[in-house]
């Protein structure tokens, strides 16, 4: 079973290392252009104003210089292209167990750096809110690989926070935070209740992805037969046979249940959805595979309009 513990310095600094490395290949690899062609900029901004010519919309016309000047001006507006990329990053008990090869939290950062990396590449700005019963870290959004790699240092290594996730207070934080509309990913296994009214508000405002981690336990039982399992989240323990079919049969419908009414509060909410289920071994592709499935369900959904 994967838990995450202290780790030493040089250790950490080898493991971003590692995780930046395997990222960049992605990012320039397979999932080139993904990115920027799924998320637009966060508006339109004003350019100048230059004197009016035929094809031009009337209501586009600057009254206040055209009457100074006395001949028609309009205001000429660009696409803004810079966006603000934020993740919303669970550092609560339950993100650091498991028994996957990846805690949630590895998995989680995995997937964080490969996006900061794809933003950056973009010219846009990155930053990190990290939760668990409260807003544990905030980090501005900002430009550059040195700050990207501080979040990917971040994701890892910033202590575990206290046993509870309350989402709720975090999602509300980002929401302020951010004066500007940016691209909003939730990271967590969403094991809360409550978060769907400030979810709404949040998707609202900002193009919100919630990235929802799956536990190898979360799609199937563990082939384990007898074992004592704790809850991260309340320190309760018991044996469990996971042999036993009954058992077995119990667990997968309630795992099956969590995720259909997770799946469910994420659609009334209105946002999207990226599933990333962690692997039991170690698998190259684990971290690319939802990400670019994410991109191509982005992708028809926008050739469909």
């Amino acid at each position: 079973m994967t838990e995450d513990r202290a780790v030493p310095l040089a250790d950490l600094l080898e493991e971003v290392r590692r995780i930046e490395a395997q990222s960049t290949r992605l990012v320039a690899g397979i999932m080139a252009g993904g990115y920027a062609s799924v998320f637009r900029g966060s508006g339109i901004e004003f350019q100048q104003i230059r004197e009016y010519a035929e094809g031009d919309d009337p209501r586009s016309v600057d009254w206040n210089v055209t009457a100074r000047i006395g001949r028609p001006f309009v205001k000429e507006f660009v696409e803004e292209r810079e966006r603000t990329l934020l993740f919303v990053l669970d550092l609560s008990a339950s993100m650091s167990g498991g028994f996957g090869h990846w805690s949630a939290r590895q998995m989680a950062a995995r997937i964080c750096a490969c996006l900061a990396l794809a933003a950056i590449e973009s010219d846009d700005r990155v930053g990190l809110v990290a939760f668990s019963d409260g807003i544990d870290r905030f980090t501005p959004p900002r430009k550059g690989i040195r700050h990207v790699l501080r979040i990917v240092r971040d994701c890892l290594a910033l202590p575990a926070g206290a046993p509870g996730t309350a989402l709720t207070p975090a999602i509300e934080f980002a929401t302020r935070a951010l004066r500007r509309r940016a691209i909003v990913f939730v990271v967590s296994d969403f094991l809360d209740d409550g978060w769907q009214h400030a979810m709404t508000l949040c998707g609202a405002r900002h193009d919100v992805v919630a990235v929802q981690m799956l536990a190898p336990e979360m799609v199937s039982p563990p082939d384990l037969g007898l074992a004592e399992v704790r809850d991260p989240e309340t320190g309760v323990a018991r044996l469990v046979d996971w042999s036993d079919r009954g058992q077995r049969a119990r667990y997968a419908e309630a795992a099956l249940a969590f995720r259909e009414q997770t799946r469910e509060g994420l659609r009334r909410a209105g946002v999207d959805v990226m599933e990333a289920p962690i692997p039991r071994r170690f698998d190259r592709n684990a971290v690319a595979r939802p990400i670019l499935d994410f991109f191509r369900m982005r992708e028809q959904r926008g050739a469909k309009r």
